[in-house]
């Protein structure tokens, strides 16, 4: 048989499982292990589904980043409104430069909301026992308040809340320069009583320690005549029209430039009215104009002289021609057009107030979203903010031709005095 068969072929090693294997693990394919099997398959793919994705993991930790980075500035914030009521001046001080930062770089309605009470109490203390600059930066937290707080109830009840202590601040002769500048929120008629009054006019220039108050009250002046009703703003070009004039003779700079701005608004308003504001002093005006516009005094800093006829030339080319030098301002993917002398007024003061937040709030404050007329705000994801970016040598490229076009531009208004006149 060996023969014929020849020799036997060597036995397979069984495997180690099998070996290990008792009696019972000889039926592989008993109902148990096929339960077994697959419920071990139905969990790795349970797990393995469960398990996200790189870019998921990616989001969710950004997610959790920000969330743990806006509680920590909630926490920081929390600590600035209870140092509001610290009895050192100097602790509240900079509570309220802190709150004034973060008010104009960020948008905390959510948070103002639950918290407007309180914030409101802490700078009514700061208004009534503070001094001078406690009592400025305390106004300027409150503007930014009610900014944030938008157009709605609430905002409205801070501002009623305070405006008679803001009123008697403002009117109260023996409050500092500062506190009485910063809180110019009050009626048209105490602002005009402030620019008017007969010492800014003495000596044909305001005096120099009233110089900023003038130049706020004026400010804030223009800007609540851009919302004034249309009777009110007649009876302003039969009442109040004359006392801008003199403010061109002014010492101060700023202040002259202001009057020139403000004279040019009243103009664009009662073109809107289809009122006449000429009267027999207007060529006397536009003397003025041509002077302010081609002035080269000498003890006047070069700085200002050039400020103030690049102004004023705009100003007298609009009062006599109707035309307005359009600007664009530009944030994110948007962009806005100061057309009128109104919208550029309104720009100017968001600006003064928000500084460097301006572009920020333009793009995600309501308030002023709807103040310009821009809507409500985008909602972008991360693809088209990072397709919206443009590479630097684009940049480059846009602000090479930006540069050599206003070049041009000025250099054929530079210093020619004789175009003007």
């Amino acid at each position: 048989m060996g023969g014929v068969w020849g020799p036997r072929a060597p036995a397979m090693p069984r495997s180690r499982r099998a070996a290990r294997r008792g009696p019972g693990s000889a039926r592989a394919g008993s109902p148990a292990s096929d339960e077994e099997a697959g419920s071990e398959v139905l969990s790795h793919c349970s797990s393995a589904s469960e398990g996200a994705s790189p870019a998921e993991e990616a989001a969710g930790s950004e997610a959790a980043a920000e969330q743990s980075q806006e509680e920590e500035v909630e926490d920081r914030l929390k600590e600035q409104v209870d140092n509001l009521l610290d009895k050192s001046a100097k602790t509240r001080q900079v509570a309220l430069q802190s709150l004034r930062l973060a008010f104009s770089s960020k948008t905390l309605s959510e948070f103002l909301l639950e918290r407007r009470l309180t914030l409101t109490d802490c700078l009514e203390k700061c208004l009534k026992k503070g001094k001078g600059e406690e009592q400025a930066l305390a106004g300027t937290v409150l503007t930014l308040l009610c900014l944030q707080m938008g157009s709605g109830p609430e905002g409205e009840e801070v501002f009623r809340s305070l405006k008679p202590l803001l009123v008697s601040v403002l009117t109260d002769s023996t409050a500092s320069t500062g506190a009485r500048q910063s809180d110019l929120v009050s009626c048209l008629s105490c602002l005009e009583g402030i620019f008017s009054s007969p010492t800014a006019g003495e000596g044909g220039s305001a005096p120099a320690q009233h110089g900023p108050l003038h130049c706020s009250a004026l400010q804030s002046w223009s800007l609540l005549l851009t919302i004034c009703p249309p009777s009110h703003v007649k009876s302003v070009l039969d009442n109040c029209w004359l006392k801008l004039p003199p403010l061109l003779s002014s010492s101060s700079v700023a202040l002259r430039i202001l009057a020139g701005e403000t004279i040019a608004l009243v103009f664009e308003l009662a073109q809107d009215m289809e009122e006449d504001v000429c009267h027999q002093d207007t060529e006397f005006l536009c003397a003025q104009l041509k002077v302010l516009a081609t002035e080269s005094n000498k003890y006047r800093a070069k700085t200002d002289r050039r400020k103030q006829r690049s102004i004023f030339r705009d100003i007298l080319r609009f009062i006599e021609s109707g035309e307005y030098q359009e600007e664009t301002i530009r944030f994110g993917l948007e962009c806005m057009y100061l057309d009128t002398w109104a919208r550029q007024r309104t720009y100017q003061a968001f600006k003064e107030v928000l500084g460097s937040g301006i572009c920020h709030h333009l793009q995600n404050n309501e308030l002023l979203r709807e103040i310009f007329g821009l809507g409500p705000p985008l909602v972008l994801d991360a693809a088209a903010l990072k397709a919206s970016k443009v590479s630097r040598f684009e940049k480059h490229l846009y602000n090479s031709a930006a540069f050599k076009a206003r070049t041009k531009a000025r250099s054929r208004v530079r210093d020619k005095r004789a175009d003007v006149l």
